[in-house]
Formats: C-alpha cells, sequence, structure tokens
C-alpha cells in the first residue's frame, strides 16, 4: 500500500442546524442518499421536516459506493423505480442549482462467458417494455467498445443512457437543498428510539431530547435492523463487507462505466477512476447474520462462491452486533459509531492494479489515491423495503437497498415520500412492502444486481 494512500472517501461537508425543533410533521431517520432525498421531497410539499443523522450527511454507504445510476441488470422489480429515478436525478440538479455530479456517461459490460451473455440478453428482453435504452453487442462492437482492451469478448451489454453521479457529491448537496426548502438537518444527533403513544408513533427520542412528529421515516441504511428490533419488529437484514478505491487521474480509456470479468472500472470527473476487484466481498459473521440465517440462506447458497467469511470485528460491534433493548436515557450503539467505517482490504489494492495496468498499457504507472471500506446491507430477497409498518401506525421504512441504492436514492426517497404523505405513489409499491419479509411470503429470489 502507499503510504500517501488515504483511507477514506472526500465526502463534502454541508452545514447543518443546532436547535432542536419540539414538533415537526415528519421526522427522518438517516441522512444518506435516500433519507436525504426523502427530506427534500417532503419540505418541498410544505411539511415540517426534521432530518436526523447519528454522524454526518453521506457518511456511510452513500458516500462509499461506485456512483453508479444504471437501469441496466437491475431487477425487474425495481427497474420502473430506477427508471423514474434517472428522471429525478436530472430534475434535482436544475431544481436545486447544486452539483450532484450526475451524467449520462453510459455502462458497458463485456463477457466470454456464453452464458453470463445469454442471462443479460434475457434481461435485455423483459425489459423492452420499460425502453431502457440498453442492447446486446456482439464481439466486434465490444472490442470498438474497450479500445485498449480488445481481448477475445463473444459480446455484451451497452447501455448509453446509463450513467453515474458523485457519491461524495450527491447527499450532502440534497440535505443542503432540503435545508434550503426549510429542513431542519441535525448532524451528530442519533435517535435512540421511537416515542410511541397508545401504539402509534408520536415522534423520536434524540440524544439531544424528545422531537414530537406526526409519521417516522427510518432510512437508517445498516442501522435500520437493529432499531426496529428495538421495538420489537423483525426486519430481515444481512451485511456484506466491501472494499474499493479511487486512483488519481490517469488516461482516459473508457468514458463511464466498464465491467469486465477482472476489474470494473468508472471513469470520475477529475480523471481518476474508481476501481472495484471482482469477487471480493466479505460476509462476516454476526449475532444479526446468525438471527436471520434461514431468511438469507438461498441467497448465500447461490453466490457463497463470490464472498469470503469470517469472524471479525464486527461480530461484537456494528449495525449487526447484538444490542437488546437499550435505554432510551443512555447512550446508544447510535452513538458509539458516528460513522460505521469497516477498514478496508487494502491487499486487493496491488493486485487489482496490476489487472487493469496489464490490461489497459496506457494507464501504466496508474496509483491508487484512496481506498475505503463499505457495508453493503441486503434483504433476502436484494429488494428494498420502502414500506409503510402496519403493526406501528406512523412508522415507515426505505431501507435494505442490498448494494444499488445509490442510483434508486433520489426514486425511493420520493416514493417514501408519498407513502408518507398519502399522495399517489411515484410507482407501485408493492414489490417493496415490509409485510413480505414478516408475514410468511414466498419470497422470490433475486433478480439481475
Amino acid at each position: 500500500m502507499s503510504a500517501d494512500m488515504l483511507l477514506e472517501p472526500a465526502i463534502e461537508t454541508v452545514t447543518g442546524d443546532a436547535s432542536l425543533p419540539t414538533r415537526v410533521d415528519v421526522a427522518v431517520i438517516g441522512g444518506g442518499i435516500v433519507g436525504t432525498a426523502a427530506a427534500y421531497y417532503l419540505a418541498a410539499r410544505g411539511l415540517a421536516v426534521a432530518l436526523l443523522e447519528k454522524g454526518r450527511v453521506g457518511g456511510e454507504q452513500s458516500g462509499r459506493n461506485w456512483g453508479w445510476c444504471r437501469q441496466q441488470n437491475r431487477d425487474i422489480r425495481e427497474l420502473p423505480l430506477m427508471v423514474a429515478s434517472m428522471r429525478l436525478w436530472e430534475e434535482l440538479g436544475r431544481e436545486t442549482g447544486r452539483d450532484l455530479g450526475f451524467e449520462r456517461s453510459g455502462l458497458v459490460y463485456v463477457t466470454k462467458d456464453a452464458k453470463e451473455l445469454a442471462t443479460w440478453e434475457a434481461w435485455i428482453a423483459r425489459a423492452q417494455s420499460y425502453q431502457v435504452g440498453s442492447r446486446v453487442i456482439g464481439p466486434a462492437e465490444a472490442r470498438a467498445l474497450t479500445p485498449g482492451n480488445e481481448q477475445d469478448w463473444i459480446g455484451g451489454v451497452h447501455s448509453p443512457r446509463d450513467g453515474r453521479a458523485e457519491p461524495w457529491l450527491a447527499a450532502p448537496a440534497i440535505a443542503a437543498a432540503a435545508r434550503d426548502r426549510g429542513v431542519t438537518l441535525l448532524q451528530n444527533c442519533a435517535v435512540r428510539g421511537l416515542d410511541i403513544t397508545a401504539g402509534r408513533v408520536c415522534g423520536v427520542v434524540t440524544e439531544r431530547g424528545r422531537i414530537a412528529a406526526d409519521a417516522v421515516l427510518c432510512a437508517a441504511g445498516a442501522w435500520a435492523s437493529m432499531f426496529c428490533r428495538r421495538h420489537d419488529l423483525d426486519l430481515p437484514q444481512a451485511g456484506v463487507r466491501s472494499t474499493i478505491f479511487r486512483t488519481a487521474p490517469a488516461a482516459k480509456v473508457t468514458p463511464g462505466g466498464l465491467v469486465t470479468p477482472d476489474f470494473t472500472l468508472t471513469r470520475c470527473p477529475d480523471g481518476g477512476y474508481i476501481v472495484a476487484a471482482q469477487d471480493r466481498g466479505r460476509l462476516d459473521i454476526t449475532p444479526q447474520g446468525l438471527r436471520y440465517t434461514r431468511q438469507f440462506w438461498p441467497m448465500f447458497r447461490s453466490r457463497r462462491n463470490s464472498l469470503r467469511m469470517g469472524i471479525g470485528r464486527s461480530f461484537f460491534s456494528g449495525p449487526e452486533a447484538l444490542a437488546g433493548r437499550w435505554s432510551l436515557d443512555a447512550a446508544t450503539p447510535f452513538e458509539r459509531h458516528r460513522e460505521f467505517a469497516p477498514p478496508p482490504d487494502t491487499a486487493i489494492v496491488a493486485p487489482a492494479l496490476a489487472r487493469v495496468t496489464r490490461t489497459y498499457t496506457a494507464l501504466a504507472g496508474l496509483r491508487a489515491a484512496r481506498v475505503w471500506g463499505g457495508w453493503i446491507d441486503s434483504t433476502p430477497d436484494a429488494v428494498p423495503v420502502i414500506s409503510v409498518v402496519d403493526r406501528l401506525p406512523g412508522f415507515y421504512l426505505a431501507t435494505g437497498f442490498s448494494g444499488h441504492g445509490f442510483g434508486v436514492g433520489p426514486g425511493a426517497g420520493r416514493l417514501a415520500a408519498d407513502l408518507v404523505t398519502g399522495d399517489t405513489p411515484l410507482v407501485d409499491p408493492a414489490p417493496f412492502r415490509y409485510a413480505r419479509l414478516v408475514d410468511g411470503s414466498p419470497l422470490v429470489p433475486p433478480g439481475m444486481m
């Protein structure tokens, strides 16, 4: 590892508020991409909103991902929401006047595996009615779209209307825009639990005091399951630890995102790349993971070849550790982890760089500038929960985005706002209902990811 390589992403800071409101219409827990978008859309409807983040906005997975905004290879259940999100990314930039780093720079997937290509072709056939613009490409076009990497590709897919946004800018920019609309933004302010009267949510209890609210939306990412269990609500979630890194500026070998069998490259606005080594996720064994083993077993069995397993610090500390039924009048696990930042596996950097530079001679001398770890929370069917919780009136969830939540964030936030206000939903919310995970419904296996 290079001595000057930084071990954190460069997340933009956003100014918050100091005073706790006494009452709001809606309290939103979580300052990631979904929570900030939900707060923005709720405030746009004239509601009083408090956006509560235990650390800093964008400090966890919303600021630690690839930045992809893709329709290609989405689970079909998510596709309508992603199509809407692509439009909302563009609208948010215009409406707020803030730079989200969004661009439709295109995505290219190439392969030498006939079975993999057939799977992509089948997805494109199913997705035709959504007009996403993805298409199958043959060997010649695959080589033409990967100049300098002219291997024996049998084909691939090209999604020219997909693209990316900047994880380091997006959630902070949307939070700032929400604050412009009157949202009270409280950072370093953990929500310890819900205030419940007569079986209905009537506010939240924070480390700084209570806030009365008619509705509470939990968009707490990997922490949502632990939070829900404090109130006797099961929410099956399991996490995978990932490592990615960003390089210094270098020659342009692809304009957008490129997926190959060996690595994934994403061109950044500064001329660097986000690099992800294929099949290097780590599944940490945790108390929460063990609790939901039965629900997650089918997914694990199908993907075990792409995961490493082990027991680490996350067994004892973090969003999946044992927590119990803590008091709302004392410090909680949320205050002890202002930002959950798993240590990166720096051992992947040198081999990944070697593969990239061996493939692209134009990138000789490419070096990593930053490397970081992330925690990807998933549901058993890899489809998020964006839903009312019928057992607890006034409580809503928007979580479990399973590693593909950043791109769908604006649509997810908008849909959550629709459900809270009772407005016409942006898309059919049925695929995202919370009840499917806890009422014994047969879960449809994950589709494309």
